[in-house]
């Protein structure tokens, strides 16, 4: 199997040290081969471990067991951990473009990205919501057919809307939006985990899932025939829950993946949960790509006190993902 592709992030965050990091944990965790895309003084500036400097991924599996193996993009400008730059969001993105179309070419495996700072991005005319979006519409993906998995060991969380305003949730809920996540996230269990018939959970909207509407209707309007719907189809669908009691250690016993309407519902649980090891899969791709579940951290970039178990976790289960998929195609 090729060797994964690591998108650095945004050379000033924690994306370069964590990624170094991973690389020298590669033993304990059996890692798959990898190699980075990104401006290779950004990990040089944290880091005293090697780097090998690569022109093609063909070099990364041999060059793995040297250093750290790096596709040198364009010189990001003066690297300061903990300051961004726009010439450092410039090269994140460049770095992004090249592991995803290097992806897309199946020279490499699988897609993991590194933390990016969304605002420096918007400052040089980025106009995607974040990097799910990006990588979507470059794989030719519209976005209601991608759906964004927070996985940790214990919970797998989807939520249904993310970055937007929470006043704005109800009037962007549909019956169609919830059929359409819940059919990508299904078909993305199966291909990228090996599960035949994943078991989907809804949560409800409102406190104790609406109460039979005495707290809000969306259960009834929307969510429930979402289910009825989904479940014609043969998905193994239940709920709506209510949101306050589905993430318990005995309620996640009874279903694969939690169906949240809106960033926090799912999120709170799976950080809470998960924090240093949770990773972000984008369902729906014709690639394999995750991202660890957490940002830039520049607060705390080049102190040499990132926690690299999040990204560890993104590049093994890429590497889990991209072996599902090549079994899958034999």
């Amino acid at each position: 199997m090729p060797p994964l592709a690591v998108a650095l992030g945004d050379p000033a965050g924690i994306g370069p040290e964590i990624a170094a990091k991973a690389w020298a944990a590669r033993g304990a965790h059996s890692l798959h081969p990898f190699f980075a895309v990104g401006d290779a003084r950004s990990v040089e500036t944290v880091w005293s471990g090697p780097v090998v400097r690569i022109s093609d991924p063909d070099e990364a599996v041999s060059a793995f067991e040297r250093g750290l193996p790096v596709i040198q993009m364009e010189d990001a400008g003066p690297i300061a951990p903990g300051q961004p730059s726009l010439e450092g969001a410039r090269c994140s993105l460049d770095s992004l473009e090249l592991a995803a179309g290097l992806t897309r070419a199946g020279i490499s495996s699988g897609l993991v990205t590194g933390p990016v700072s969304k605002s420096q991005l918007y400052a040089i005319g980025f106009r995607h919501p974040g990097q799910t979006e990006f990588v979507a519409e470059r794989c030719g993906v519209a976005r209601d057919n991608v759906a964004m998995m927070l996985a940790g060991p214990s919970l797998r969380v989807v939520p249904i809307t993310t970055h937007v305003p929470l006043a704005q949730v109800p009037s962007l809920l549909t019956v169609e939006l919830l059929v359409a996540k819940a059919r990508t996230t299904a078909r993305g269990l199966t291909r990228n985990f090996g599960i035949a018939a994943p078991r989907l959970a809804f949560a409800g909207l409102n406190p104790h899932a609406g109460e039979n509407g005495a707290m809000g209707r969306e259960e009834i309007d929307i969510i429930l025939p979402a289910i009825a719907q989904l479940r014609e189809e043969g998905i193994d669908v239940t709920g709506p829950f209510a949101a306050d009691a589905m993430f318990h250690a005995r309620a996640r016993q009874g279903y694969d993946v939690a169906m949240c309407l809106y960033h926090d519902q799912g999120l709170i649980p799976l950080k809470t949960l998960h924090f240093d090891e949770g990773v972000n899969m984008t369902l729906g791709l014709p690639i394999v790509r995750v991202a660890p579940d957490h940002g830039t951290a520049f607060a705390i970039a080049g102190r040499d006190e990132a926690i690299p178990g999040a990204m560890i976790a993104a590049i093994k289960l890429a590497a889990t993902a991209a072996e599902h998929r090549a079994r899958a195609n034999q």
